[in-house]
This record gives structure tokens, C-alpha cells and sequence, in this order.
């Protein structure tokens, strides 16, 4: 009897043994993990987000002038997956930790290498750079620390970061221009060429509109019934200023439009065609 009883309070001591490491409860700082394609790579952010929760946060719960986690539980965790600049200064492609210093009128941003750091494990000898951001007072209160890519751009982004009335916002950029000239360069010695892309790209960044209008001339030869570059090909027209060019290749495409079935295209080449009157 004994025996039995003694195998009965073993089996019940390892259930509940069990069912404790099988409890999950909701994290009072959640984890969120932010992709952002940037350029022509991307960035990531991975940060932990606390609550408000009635507290008092810039100057107390968070001291002005002492280096902040950034958040909450490990270090927040920054990557960039192609070389930028911070606040104007140059940062290799990598994972860094994002560390800040608060106060009442200028955040001081720090990157370091230590992305692998633990709580308010920081040190100063890993930093690798620097740089000073004003702060902004918000009308309504942000309950939960928040941070995200903002104004994102071709070359350039903000990395916002916002909690209780305070915000501040880093400025990114990175050189997409050298990169993609090479890319065309390249690939204009290839059998197939990007017509459609390269002429996208010189319209977009303000380049030689007479070789863009040339490459779009290429792409429909590839694709004579591709609306959407007739429709590009009357944009770059009206920028030199060919209104009866540009009339002439925005009806072109939205005739293919219509034969397609594409509204959007449709209402487009209307307004294009409104502006060049």
C-alpha cells in the first residue's frame, strides 16, 4: 500500500513538473523583428518593446545622460546587410547593437559591436560610432516603445524610435547610384539586357532622358504590347518637353490598356494625357 501510494505522489510530483515547463505566459516586453528592403539590400531590427504601464519613463524610469539599452531584455539588434551612413558617418555592412544616450533636448545614437549583449551589458571600447539626434515632443503618448524604418526612400530612411512623448529619428542613407551604374554598365554587355529597368532607372534619378527614351524604344521592341513602358516612354517624353510625342505614345498605351483590360493603366494615360494638354 505504501509502495502504491509513494508511486502515486511520484506520478502526480512529474505531471505537475511537466505541465510548469510546458506553461507559456505572454512576455511583459514582446520581441519584434522589422525587415526593411533598403537600396538595393536591406535592414533589420530586433528590439523588445516595454509598456508604459502608468510610469514615468524619459528622465526617471529611463535617467536623462546614462546609455540606455534601447529597450528591453538583450541589446537591441540592428543589421544592415549592405555598407550605410549613420548620421552622415560610414558603418559597414553588419549586426550591431543600438545603444542611446537620452536627453531632455538631443539623443546621443550609439552602434557597437556588441549585438550579442545581455540587459544593460554595454561597453564603450566596442563602439564604432556616434552621432546626435534632436528629440521631438509628440502630442499623444506612445504606450509601447516603439521603434521603425520611417520615410524610407531609395538612398535614404529614418530609423524612428518613440516611447510616452518623446521621439527621435536617426537618418540613414546608403550609395545606390555607383552600385547601379555598374549593374547597367555590366548588363548592357549581356545578351539580355534590361531595356525597361535601366531606362526606369535614368528617368527616376534625374539622368540622360534622350538614352532613357532610347532604352524604353528597346524594351518595346522586346515587348510590343507592354502598355506599361508606352506609358513610361510619354513620361520621360513630357519631361524634354515633346508634348506631341508624349500625346502620341500615352494614347499608344492606354489603346494596349484597354485591349488588356488594365483600368488602372487606363485612368493613368487619362491624366497624363490632361497634363499635356
Amino acid at each position: 500500500m505504501i509502495r502504491k501510494l509513494t508511486l502515486a505522489l511520484l506520478c502526480c510530483a512529474f505531471l505537475s513538473a511537466t505541465e510548469a515547463q510546458q506553461l507559456r505566459t505572454p512576455a511583459p516586453s514582446p520581441t519584434q523583428t522589422i525587415q526593411q528592403d533598403f537600396g538595393i539590400s536591406s535592414m533589420q531590427l530586433i528590439y523588445s518593446r516595454p509598456g508604459m504601464k502608468g510610469r514615468k519613463i524619459f528622465g526617471d524610469l529611463v535617467p536623462f545622460g546614462k546609455v540606455w539599452r534601447t529597450g528591453a531584455n538583450a541589446a537591441t539588434r540592428i543589421k544592415f546587410n549592405d555598407d550605410v551612413l549613420i548620421g552622415g558617418q560610414p558603418l559597414k555592412a553588419g549586426e550591431y547593437a543600438l545603444y542611446t544616450i537620452p536627453g531632455e533636448n538631443e539623443w546621443e545614437v550609439i552602434i557597437n559591436k556588441g549585438s550579442a549583449n545581455w540587459g544593460t551589458e554595454y561597453k564603450q571600447e566596442d563602439d564604432l560610432l556616434r552621432t546626435k539626434v534632436k528629440s521631438l515632443k509628440l502630442n499623444d503618448p506612445v504606450e509601447t516603445f516603439t521603434m521603425q524604418f520611417d520615410n524610407v526612400k531609395p538612398a535614404s530612411a529614418e530609423l524612428k524610435i518613440m516611447w510616452e512623448k518623446t521621439a527621435v529619428a536617426v537618418p540613414i542613407t546608403t550609395d545606390i547610384d555607383s552600385k547601379v551604374m555598374a549593374q547597367i554598365d555590366n548588363l548592357m554587355n549581356k545578351d539580355n539586357r534590361p531595356y525597361f529597368n535601366a531606362a526606369m532607372y535614368y528617368m527616376e534619378s534625374g539622368k540622360d532622358l534622350n538614352q532613357a527614351v532610347s532604352w524604353f524604344n528597346k524594351a518595346i521592341e522586346q515587348n510590343p504590347n507592354a502598355y506599361w513602358i508606352y506609358h513610361q516612354k510619354a513620361n520621360a517624353l513630357a519631361k524634354l518637353g515633346k508634348k506631341d510625342e508624349a500625346r502620341q505614345t500615352a494614347a499608344k498605351s492606354m489603346e494596349l490598356a484597354k485591349a488588356q483590360k488594365n483600368d488602372d493603366y487606363v485612368k493613368l494615360n487619362e491624366k497624363l494625357l490632361e497634363r499635356l494638354k
